[in-house]
């Protein structure tokens, strides 16, 4: 019997624990359907990845804690200086499986651009204490990090937000609050947003996975829905949205999608042959450029306001 994808395995296994709460129509199969659903969404592979090699010297390690968090949860996070003073800061937030030792290659690669990089786990993954995750604990985690890294870089007109995968959905959650924040009139906080390898919302890419193993409506019973295409059009920043024509796990239609739906400025970078993690790195010169005019385009009118408000040679 040939062997399926991971990615249609994972699938059928939240098919059929969506199938085990319809059957059983209790409250305990609906707290077991949200369980291995998040198990199934953030996969968390334990322990060190086997290609990582340890961390440079000018990285620094630290840990962010928030009030309500006790002793038994702390956010594990890398800070990666540029070695331009005040350089333009960027908040990395990886997708599943992997704890920051399986992202460092993309994080190198952001940094040998020319980011300082402030990196994070979310609680639950590597040296981060905590449970399993779910969407409203990683969205948390995401706003904690931005509040360090404000601090980091107090210039607003250099600071971004990247997302990977499914850090899209976190990184799109964060920017959208952050627009709603211009909307209200207060300043702008970011640059500009950067997603790859993303996705519209989880239930597309449940429903597109489904569609082998079953006619149950799978889309109505994914509880954890990193929402994206309904909060992109609230990104009030200049975007940046980055996807392989390869991607064997996520369809690269969703960031089209995404496109489609995001404010001007925008842009899209689809990378020839790039699969859901190599497109950084294949496209590097393309990449490089996108970033560049990411940082140069016109700035919607609220950020602009914000940007006359900062004082001159504050940006160094």
């Amino acid at each position: 019997m040939p062997k399926l994808p991971l990615a249609h395995l994972r699938a059928r296994w939240l098919i059929y624990a969506c199938m085990i709460a319809v059957i059983v129509g209790l409250p305990v199969g609906c707290s077991l359907l949200q369980h291995k659903e998040r198990e199934l969404v953030f996969r968390i592979e334990p322990g060190i990845a086997s290609w990582y090699h340890g961390l440079p010297d000018d990285v620094q390690e630290f840990e962010l804690k928030a009030p309500s968090f006790g002793l038994a949860q702390n956010i594990h996070s890398w800070w990666w200086p540029a070695e331009k003073r005040d350089a333009p800061a960027l908040l990395y937030l990886h997708g599943s499986r992997w704890n920051l030792t399986g992202q460092f290659f993309r994080i190198e690669q952001l940094h040998a651009l020319g980011f300082s990089v402030l990196a994070i786990d979310y609680r639950g993954f590597g040296q981060s204490k905590g449970q399993l995750p779910s969407e409203a604990s990683v969205y948390e985690d995401a706003r904690i990090a931005w509040e360090r890294l404000k601090t980091l870089q107090p210039d607003p007109r250099k600071r971004l937000i990247y997302g990977h995968s499914l850090g899209g959905a976190v990184a799109v959650d964060l920017a959208a609050e952050l627009g709603q924040d211009a909307e209200k009139g207060e300043p702008v906080q970011a640059r500009g947003l950067i997603i790859e390898s993303t996705f519209t919302n989880l239930a597309d890419v449940a429903s597109a996975l489904a569609t082998t193993y079953t006619s149950l409506p799978v889309r109505w019973l994914v509880s954890q829905k990193f929402d994206s295409i309904d909060k992109i059009a609230e990104v009030n920043m200049p975007v940046l949205i980055v996807h392989g024509t390869d991607d064997q796990f996520v369809a690269p239609r969703f960031s089209k999608e995404l496109f489609d739906a995001a404010r001007e400025p925008k842009s899209l970078l689809m990378v020839p042959g790039g699969n859901h993690n190599n497109s950084m790195n294949l496209g590097r010169q393309a990449y490089g450029q996108a970033i560049q005019a990411l940082l140069n385009a016109d700035a919607p009118k609220a950020h602009a306001a914000s940007e006359q408000a900062v004082p001159k040679g504050a940006a160094g």
